[in-house]
């Protein structure tokens, strides 16, 4: 996809910090992922929808350092995901309405990880749909036909809020063991299982990519600007997962590209419901791209539907069941 918006310089750079330079399409989804992709704070929104409301008891079901919690909790405070009320001489933390319409993002990455990641173990949550009163197994669905999303019929177009940026922050180095050690704790979790694939940057811009039809490893690697052992070592990661697939595209050399398998596609709706809730939060009414659902010719969003019914979901209407335990005690159904 192409933009003619003008490059961003950001102000008052060093000159050392042009090595981690790297131009970056303006992208919704990036925006959600960033808020989603720290493991501690994934965690405590999750929790958030689990009816945890206070700082002691977000510290004994996470077992997390007071400063890491007080960290997230501002950040997410100052992010307006989360509002802050004394009650009885303590302060309660709940999801503001921004932070409750992150729900649909967390159902659809559960939905992913139910489907492929579960390696014949029952579901972690049993999901009630209590408008319908069915057993519920969320779908990402098209806003305007609610019909199930295919990448190869969405055309996307640049929006009011198209452009590209310069990112100067320093690169993190990789910490995915730990990311991943932390996103396992406290209880078995279909969104966190999906996290551990597309959860990091790197990861998720070129699955991002992948959706504009990027194939080759030259070309990853431009759009990008992504150092070359990272981006073999996030390619092999994916192949390992099954998320894609190398294929060979020319004998003499021997040449290959990258594509998504089943499995791969089956990440665009997540990617898409993410895009949304960015585009309805961050974006400040500028959406960077616009979407048309070439089955029913109609600009679209992704929205996520009972599989029973159609009705779209949102948190006031489900009601829960787990299947494990938590710290040794049973864990009963309760509303999301």
């Amino acid at each position: 996809m192409t933009s003619s918006a003008a490059i961003e310089t950001p102000a008052k750079h060093r000159s050392s910090d042009l090595r981690y330079a790297s131009v970056e399409t303006y992208s919704s989804v990036a925006r959600t992922v960033d808020i989603l992709s720290d493991a501690w704070g994934f965690l405590v929104l999750r929790e958030c929808f689990f009816g945890v409301r206070r700082f002691d008891h977000f510290r004994a079901v996470l077992r997390v350092p007071r400063i890491t919690l007080a960290e997230r909790l501002a950040k997410f405070l100052e992010l307006d995901l989360l509002s802050e009320s004394p009650l009885d001489g303590r302060h309660e933390y709940r999801l503001t309405g921004r932070g409750r319409d992150l729900y649909q993002t967390i159902l659809a990455l559960l939905a992913f990880g139910d489907e492929w990641l579960a390696r014949g173990v029952p579901p972690p949550l049993r999901l009630l749909h209590l408008r319908c009163g069915c057993e519920c197994h969320p779908r990402v669905a098209c806003s305007h036909c609610k019909e199930s999303i295919d990448p190869r019929r969405i055309h996307y177009r640049d929006g009011p809020g198209a452009g590209v940026e310069i990112r100067t922050e320093p690169r993190q180095r990789s910490r995915r063991t730990a990311t991943v050690n932390i996103l396992k704790r406290v209880r078995p979790c279909s969104v966190a299982r999906t996290l551990q694939i597309i959860g990091d940057r790197w990861s998720f811009l070129i699955l991002r990519e992948f959706f504009y039809g990027v194939r080759r490893f030259d070309e990853f690697q431009g759009r990008l600007s992504i150092a070359t052992n990272i981006l073999t070592d996030r390619l092999s990661r994916l192949c390992a997962e099954g998320v894609v697939e190398r294929m060979p595209y020319q004998d003499r050399p021997a040449r290959y590209e990258y594509v998504l398998t089943a499995k791969g596609r089956d990440l665009y709706g997540s990617m898409l419901v993410m895009m949304h809730w960015g585009d309805k939060w961050l974006a400040g009414g500028k959406p960077p791209l616009k979407l048309r659902h070439r089955d029913c010719g109609q600009d679209v969003h992704a929205i996520v539907v009972c599989d029973r019914c159609g009705q779209e979901l949102d948190a006031h209407g489900m009601s829960y069941a787990t299947s494990y335990s938590l710290h040794g005690r049973a864990f009963t159904a309760g509303s999301q």
